[in-house]
């Protein structure tokens, strides 16, 4: 298998560089000489579309997604992930080891982020929910599909979800916050007979290409980005039975190595948080499964002595260069949870 991929290492170079750069440098060699420098950071993205999006212009597009790359590549140390837990267990990573983590398998993974990763000679993990390839779509992304679409007074009562005025993007986009946690914790089969209800009502068409197909599965595989278990269908294993559970971490890891051809050895707890979305009996299957390391979504850096199975993450949201490194030092100093 080809991998365009190598390491990434601080840049060099002062000479031209802009004063948040040499600030970014200025911090990241303060923090090599203390022990937070031995730490683990994991970055966790899902999508990263071609252009902003208006119902969520906070979220990571492609140009941001380039000045983060290049951010981070001044400041920290670029590795795969399973490398970097190898290291991180062994006690020898890298000062300001840092990987990037994709969660749920989304088409502009292979289709916008891949080329810019490759730009910048950088690799990632890519955790796929794996019965939503070839034409899927995840409840919430059907929510957020259905609003945007939906009529200006859009009648929810019948369902018992209220009713809303979507007279512009920000009235869209608390909808779609609303309507997310009303049905985030529901059994899996009664949350999508409220979705289907809801699409009935809008009378759209929602999109059938957001998630991957089989094909860029395999094609991330080839480039050298490593693919990892996320379930079948991202359900919250706490609200599951355990051999429901079992199955649903058994046979996405199944399927992707099909896809693959490849042992996967990596996983990401669907939701990810601690107590709340997966229970140390989760860990147990996900060990016993046969994979290696997995990944929540417990904001922190991971220490020597972390878990392997309960390895911390983070979302990057700032915009600006000084507030993101800053966010990324602040994280530094923070023990992620587990069970």
């Amino acid at each position: 298998m080809s991998n365009v991929f190598a390491p990434s290492r601080a840049h060099a170079h002062v000479r031209g560089a802009s004063l948040p750069g040499l600030v970014c440098r200025a911090i990241g060699t303060a923090v090599s000489l203390s022990p937070l420098s031995r730490r683990l950071s994991i970055l966790m993205y899902h999508r990263i579309s071609a252009q902003i999006d208006p119902l969520f212009p906070g979220e990571v597009d492609a140009a941001r997604f380039d000045r983060q790359l290049d951010f981070l590549k001044q400041c920290f140390t670029i590795i795969p992930l399973r490398e970097a837990g190898q290291m991180l267990a062994e006690g020898r990573l890298p000062a300001r080891a840092a990987c990037l983590t994709f969660d749920d398998g989304y088409a502009d993974n292979a289709e916008v982020a891949l080329p810019i990763m490759q730009q910048h000679g950088v690799s990632a993990t890519v955790f796929v929910a794996t019965g939503f390839l070839d034409g899927g779509t995840m409840w919430n992304d059907s929510i957020i599909e259905l609003v945007r679409r939906a009529p200006i007074d859009f009648d929810l009562r019948p369902l018992g979800l209220g009713e809303f005025r979507l007279s512009n993007d920000a009235a869209r986009s608390r909808a779609i916050g609303i309507l997310l946690e009303a049905l985030k914790y529901l059994p899996i089969d009664e949350r999508q007979v409220q979705v289907d209800a809801m699409i009935a009502l809008a009378g759209v068409t929602l999109p059938s290409d957001m998630m991957m197909r089989s094909e860029q599965v395999a094609q991330l595989h080839r480039q050298g980005i490593e693919i990892g278990g996320h379930t079948v269908n991202h359900p919250i294993l706490a609200r599951m039975d355990g051999p429901a559970a079992r199955r649903e971490i058994a046979d996405g890891k199944a399927a992707l190595e099909t896809i693959t051809g490849a042992p996967v050895r990596t996983f990401a707890y669907p939701n990810g948080r601690p107590g709340r979305d997966y229970l140390a009996e989760h860990v147990a299957m996900v060990r016993d499964t046969g994979f290696e390391l997995a990944v929540t979504t417990s904001p922190g850096a991971a220490a020597t002595r972390a878990d392997c199975l309960q390895l911390p993450r983070f979302t990057p949201w700032d915009r600006g260069q000084l507030g993101f490194t800053a966010r990324m030092m602040r994280n530094l100093a923070t023990d992620g949870a587990t069970v």
